[in-house]
């Protein structure tokens, strides 16, 4: 791709997602959204083979239909009370469109089968891009409409998309795939604590983002991308393979890991606000994710998987993909949680 058309279409969409979160008008909303899914359409098909074509144009009806539906609320909402405020809504029927339209955007279940089919048929770099800043502008909608929102509905499509983002992860070989569905069970995650403490939802942002980039790092640095690939890392990268089992299991959740700390504070946020059933299945369901982590990190690190002679010379060439930053991201994304008093505290 062109450097100036790159830096062209990098700057929209940082414009877009700028403009959702910096708006309270329900016009410059959508015009934002457009803007960020106009921008990233090009990200998505910077190889051009049909599969990449095919991942773009799933993004592009999704993001759309979303789109109408976020338009069809904001006109409802304005002719019910008058205006375009974001913080004024009062009519139910346009609360629920709202909530599900940025469900779409989101990959929440039920309306979460466009994620793993697009991040599988596009780059490793785009799907990072796919699976982070993309969320940034629902996320911050969710965010400032909350006290509007149905409690219910918001609890029901979080527990759905932490068990589907669990199950669905649970036979897949696709490193894109079981990134993705991570990606729908930290969504579910932090939707379910967006009514009792946004800011805990912000922390969780805050932690999933450099989790998930480091993970997204490692996969390009090694250009691997199913789990049969990463299992030959120890015979080029020895020490990228320790990494790759530790960034897996603090995106699980283990302790004593950083992503750990995410998922504790939202069960204590739920059990302080007496909803102990929801916090146990969401508990329990946190282990079917943590599963195909295990997983991931057996195949990886925890065996050799049996290979010719002839490849056994790997280790002789170096690396040609640089990432930059990868040493304190990796330190962020597993060593953080001796910090969580003070982040409960900036909290």
């Amino acid at each position: 791709m062109n450097p100036l058309v790159f830096f062209l279409i990098m700057v929209t969409m940082i414009l877009g997602t700028a403009l959702v979160m910096t708006s309270s008008h329900w016009f410059m909303v959508w015009v934002g959204f457009e803007m960020n899914m106009l921008a990233i359409i090009p990200l998505l098909t910077k190889q051009h083979n049909p599969r990449s074509t095919e991942a773009a144009t799933k993004y592009f009806l999704t993001q759309a239909t979303a789109s109408m539906l976020l338009m069809m609320a904001a006109i409802m909402n304005l002719l019910y009370t008058g205006h375009w405020s974001i913080m004024k809504m009062t009519n139910p029927v346009a609360s629920i469109l709202i909530t599900m339209s940025m469900a779409m955007k989101l990959g929440l279940t039920p309306f979460h089968f466009w994620v793993p089919e697009v991040t599988q048929g596009v780059p490793l770099s785009s799907g990072l891009i796919l699976l982070t800043w993309q969320k940034l502008a629902p996320l911050s909608i969710l965010y400032m409409v909350t006290p509007l929102m149905n409690l219910n509905f918001l609890m029901t499509l979080s527990l759905l998309s932490i068990a589907i983002g669990g199950w669905g992860g649970l036979n897949q070989t696709q490193l894109r795939k079981i990134l993705a569905y991570s990606s729908i069970a930290h969504m579910g995650w932090m939707v379910s604590v967006l009514v009792y403490n946004p800011a805990t939802m912000l922390l969780n942002l805050y932690i999933y983002i450099p989790m998930t980039t480091t993970a997204f790092m490692l996969l390009m640095m090694n250009s691997t991308t199913t789990t049969t690939s990463l299992s030959h890392m120890w015979n080029k990268t020895p020490l990228i393979t320790v990494f790759v089992l530790i960034i897996m299991l603090s995106l699980g959740g283990l302790p004593p890991l950083t992503g750990f700390l995410p998922k504790w504070l939202i069960i204590q946020e739920m059990v302080k606000n007496k909803n102990i059933f929801m916090s146990t299945l969401m508990a329990l369901m946190a282990l079917l994710s943590l599963y195909f982590y295990v997983r991931i990190t057996y195949t990886t690190s925890l065996t050799l998987f049996p290979t010719m002679n002839d490849t056994k010379i790997n280790w002789q060439f170096k690396t040609v993909k640089k990432m930059t930053c990868l040493s304190p991201m990796i330190i962020i994304s597993t060593m953080i949680l001796p910090m969580s008093p003070m982040l409960l505290v900036l909290e």
